[in-house]
C-alpha cells in the first residue's frame, strides 16, 4: 500500500499462518484508516463491518461499495442486524474483520469491548485473527480531526486460532484472549519507543477533547492554536508536543487529562449539574438518509435528552455513541437519530455513559 506508506510510513506484518477455513478478524481501533491497515496485512480478501454513517459519504461510499462491500452497522444502536449478516456471510465462507471498541479511542487507551463479541466468535463456526495497530492514535488522533502526523505506525496479526480450537473453549476465555490480544495503551508504549510524530498545528482540534478546564472548572473555555491550548478564562494552558505529551500544565497525557475529566462529569451528574449547548440539529437516519427535523437548544439532564421541543428520557435510550468527533447519534425507540451540537460533543457521549441510573 504506497498510499499508506507515504502518508503514514506505514510497516506491517503479513500474515503468516495457513489456513483452508475462513476466519473472523478483529483489531483495536484508533484510526479512520484501520481498514485499509489491518487488509495490507493479508492476501485474502475480507468483509468489512463499518459504522452506517459512511453509506452517506456520497461519492467515497462507491468506492468502498466496490472495493469492500462493507456489513452497515448503526452506532447508537442495536447490533443485531450486523451479527446476523456477519453469521451469514462466514457461512457462506467469508473472511470477516471488525474493531469490536465500535469507536476510535479519544485518549490513547481501549474503549471497552462487549462480551457479546467472544459469543459471536464462539458461534461463528470459523477461525479467529487477533491483530494490533500501533502508533495511529499518534499520527491520526481523533480530536484533530483530518490532519495526519508522520511517525511510527505498525499492524501485525497477534494470534491466531483455529475454529477446532475455539470450540473447546469458554466464551469467557475467548473474551480475555480478545481483550488482552486488541490491548493497547498508546502512552505506555510511547514512554518506551519514544516516537516522534512531525506535523504542523499539533494542537488543533484540543478542544473538542478536553472541555474542562482544571484550573478555574471553566467549560469548553479552551482555544487551540498552533501546538498549545489555553483556557480563555484564567490562562491555563499546555503544550502538545511531536511525542504526545503536555508540556507546562498539571498533566502529562491527555489520559491522564482524559481521566480526570470523567471524574469531573460523573462529580457534575451526582450533584445534578446539566449540559447545555446552545443550539443542535436533530435528524431522523432512515435507509442512510438524514432528515432534517429541527435546530435547538440542547440540554442534557440526569433524566432526559432535551432537544428544542422534544424530550427524550434517559431511561429510553436504548443507546448513544459518536460519529467522527462532532456527532451524537441514538436511538429513541425505533427511531434512530443524529444530533449535531454548536459546542462541544464529547461532554454529551461522557455524561451518557457516566448516568447508568438514568437508563
Amino acid at each position: 500500500m504506497l498510499f499508506l506508506k507515504l502518508r503514514f510510513g506505514y510497516k506491517y506484518k503479513k500474515a503468516d499462518f495457513k489456513t483452508e477455513e475462513n476466519y473472523i478478524v478483529l483489531s483495536n481501533h484508533a484510526t479512520d484508516y484501520d481498514m485499509l491497515f489491518v487488509a495490507s496485512s493479508f492476501k485474502k480478501p475480507m468483509y468489512f463491518v463499518g459504522s452506517e454513517h459512511i453509506a452517506r459519504w456520497k461519492v467515497l461510499y462507491v468506492f468502498l461499495k466496490f472495493a469492500f462491500d462493507p456489513i452497515m452497522r448503526n452506532k447508537g444502536a442495536s447490533a443485531a442486524s450486523a451479527v446476523k449478516e456477519i453469521k451469514r456471510r462466514v457461512k457462506n465462507g467469508a473472511n470477516i474483520c471488525f474493531f469490536p471498541e465500535g469507536v476510535r479511542t479519544w485518549d490513547g487507551a481501549n474503549s471497552p469491548i462487549s462480551f457479546s463479541t467472544a459469543k459471536l466468535v464462539k458461534t461463528s463456526g470459523c477461525g479467529l485473527v487477533t491483530y494490533r495497530i500501533t502508533g495511529g492514535y499518534f499520527a491520526s488522533p481523533m480530536w484533530s480531526g483530518a490532519d495526519v502526523r508522520k511517525g511510527k505506525v505498525f499492524g501485525a496479526p497477534v494470534r491466531y486460532l483455529s475454529a477446532k480450537e475455539l470450540s473447546s473453549m469458554s466464551a469467557e476465555e475467548i473474551y480475555k484472549i480478545i481483550t488482552d490480544d486488541l490491548y493497547e495503551d498508546a502512552y505506555a508504549r510511547q514512554r518506551k519507543e519514544k516516537e516522534r510524530y512531525v506535523g504542523k498545528n499539533l494542537a488543533k482540534g484540543l478542544e473538542r477533547l478536553v472541555f474542562i478546564c482544571p484550573e478555574c472548572k471553566e467549560k469548553e473555555s479552551f482555544s487551540a492554536v498552533g501546538d498549545r491550548a489555553e483556557c480563555e478564562k484564567c490562562g491555563y494552558g499546555f503544550s502538545y508536543n511531536e511525542y504526545g505529551f503536555l508540556e507546562g500544565g498539571r498533566f502529562e497525557t491527555l489520559k491522564d487529562f482524559s481521566d480526570w475529566q470523567k471524574a469531573e462529569v460523573k462529580k457534575d451528574l451526582s450533584e445534578g449539574e446539566e449540559y447545555f449547548s446552545a443550539s443542535s440539529t436533530l435528524s431522523t437516519i432512515k435507509n442512510h438518509k438524514e432528515n432534517y427535523m429541527f435546530s435547538g437548544k440542547t440540554t442534557m439532564t440526569p433524566r432526559a435528552l432535551i432537544v428544542g421541543s422534544e424530550s427524550f428520557p434517559m431511561s429510553e435510550i436504548s443507546d448513544l455513541a459518536m460519529c467522527g468527533n462532532r456527532k451524537i447519534v441514538f436511538t429513541h425507540g425505533k427511531t434512530y437519530y443524529e444530533m449535531i451540537p454548536d459546542s462541544n460533543a464529547l461532554k454529551f457521549m461522557l455524561y451518557y455513559n457516566a448516568n447508568a441510573k438514568g437508563r
